[in-house]
C-alpha cells in the first residue's frame, strides 16, 4: 500500500512540475479576472492542462484506468492550485468512456461536496469527464437528480450543468432526450437558491432546453417569473427571437414594479 502510495505521489509531483513550467503570471492573471470572489492559479490554460495531461499519459503507457483514477484522488486531496484539480479530472478522460463502474458516478459526487471549489472546476467536470462517462451510460443520466437537493453549492450547480449536453443526444445508434418534466422539477427545487452561480445554471440549463422546447421554456418562465431573478431569465431566453425575449423581460419589469408599490 506504501509503495503504490508513493509511486502516486511521484506521479502527482512529475504533473506538478509540468504545470509549473508552463505556467506565467500573466495566464494566472488573466485567469483571475473571471473569479471575483478569488481563486488560487498558478497560471495554466484549458489547453495547456490537456496538452500536460495527454503528454503524461504518452510518456506512461504503464498508466492503467485504475492508476489514473488513484493519481486524481492524490491531486485532489493534496491540490494547492485550481489548475491541479482540472488537471486530476483530465487525468481519467482517456479511460472514463470504457472503463470503470458505474457507481463512480458516487465518486463524482463526492468530489463536487468536498474538492470543487469554483463554478470553472464543476463546469469542467460535468462537461468534459462525467459527459464522457454518461455518454457510455445513459441509464445513469437521470442518476444525479438528488445533487440538487445537495448541502454544497457547487453540487447543486452542477445537477443543472450535467444535463446540458443530454438535452438531445445522438448516442451511438439512437437519440437521448432527456424528459423536459425532470428539468423542470430541477428548476423548481432550485428557484429559490440564493447561491448566484446556482440560478446561473437554471438559467443555462433552461436556455439548452429551449433550442429543442422552446414552447416548454417560455410557459415555464410564464409561470414562474414571480420566483425567477431578471440575471437567470436572461440567460435562459438568450437565443429565443427579439419579440419572444422582450415580451418575457417586459413581465419581469413588470412584476417588479408592482412588489415595490404593493
Amino acid at each position: 500500500m506504501k509503495s503504490s502510495m508513493t509511486r502516486y505521489k511521484t506521479y502527482a509531483d512529475k504533473l506538478r512540475l509540468d504545470l509549473k513550467a508552463i505556467s506565467t503570471d500573466e495566464k494566472a492573471e488573466a485567469s483571475r479576472r473571471y473569479f471575483p470572489g478569488g481563486v488560487n492559479c498558478i497560471g495554466a490554460s484549458a489547453s495547456d492542462i490537456k496538452s500536460i495531461v495527454s503528454n503524461f499519459i504518452s510518456r506512461h503507457s504503464e498508466l492503467t484506468a485504475s492508476g489514473a483514477l488513484s493519481i486524481a484522488e492524490y491531486l485532489l486531496q493534496n491540490s494547492q492550485y485550481n489548475e491541479e484539480n482540472l488537471v486530476a479530472f483530465a487525468m481519467i478522460n482517456k479511460f472514463v468512456k470504457h472503463n470503470y463502474e458505474d457507481n463512480l458516478l458516487d465518486r463524482f459526487e463526492f468530489w463536487l461536496e468536498h474538492y470543487a471549489d469554483n463554478w470553472s472546476q464543476v463546469d469542467d467536470l460535468c462537461i468534459k469527464t462525467i459527459y464522457l462517462f454518461l455518454m457510455a451510460r445513459p441509464h445513469l443520466i437521470e442518476k444525479t437528480q438528488h445533487w440538487a437537493y445537495s448541502e454544497v453549492s457547487w453540487c447543486r450547480r452542477a445537477s443543472n450543468v450535467v444535463w446540458v449536453k443530454f438535452i438531445k443526444r445522438k448516442i451511438g445508434k439512437s437519440t437521448y432526450c432527456l424528459d423536459t418534466r425532470l428539468v423542470f422539477k430541477n428548476c423548481d427545487v432550485l428557484l429559490d437558491d440564493k447561491d448566484v452561480f446556482v440560478q446561473k445554471s437554471i438559467g443555462w440549463l433552461l436556455k439548452v432546453t429551449s433550442q429543442q422546447h422552446e414552447r416548454e421554456v417560455i410557459e415555464y418562465i410564464s409561470n414562474n417569473f414571480a420566483k425567477m431573478t431578471r440575471p437567470t431569465i436572461r440567460y435562459a431566453i438568450e437565443k429565443m427571437d427579439k419579440k419572444t425575449r422582450k415580451s418575457l423581460l417586459a413581465r419581469t419589469r413588470v412584476n417588479s414594479e408592482s412588489l415595490i408599490t404593493s
